[in-house]
């Protein structure tokens, strides 16, 4: 059973920058990890995702050019760097793992079998 941990949600203004860690219990169950976000009142959506082993990422249009997935190798933890965030940013952001096979075209939910518990990101204007 993998465990995953966020951390790093914060109340900051608009512009302004957050990292976001995801901490695992374990890297040999998954493969590709990813991170999700769920505002109130919305569904669940893709943010970015990374490989486990290969460095490739992927991203979201809303998290293009203003977020960067990385996965540190020497720990078991993957962070989303958020820069230039905006009021609509505010969501829980959770962190996804899964066991995936050739091209991560998009981020879905329900591809995902391990998850954390979410923390809270919240962008004022």
């Amino acid at each position: 059973q993998v465990q995953l941990v966020e951390s790093g949600g914060d109340s900051v203004q608009a512009g302004g920058s957050l990292r976001l860690s995801c901490a695992a219990s374990e890297i040999r169950s998954w493969n590709f990890m990813a991170w999700f976000r769920q505002a109130p009142g919305k569904e669940r959506e893709g943010v970015a995702g990374t490989w486990r082993d290969a460095g490739r990422t992927f991203y979201d249009d809303s998290a293009k050019g203003r977020f960067t997935v990385s996965r540190d190798k020497d720990s078991n933890v993957v962070y989303l760097q958020m820069n230039s965030l905006k009021p609509e940013d505010t969501a829980v952001y959770y962190c996804a793992a899964r066991v995936a096979f050739g091209t991560v075209k998009d981020l879905r939910p329900d591809d995902y079998k391990w998850w954390g518990q979410g923390t809270q990101v919240t962008v004022s204007s």
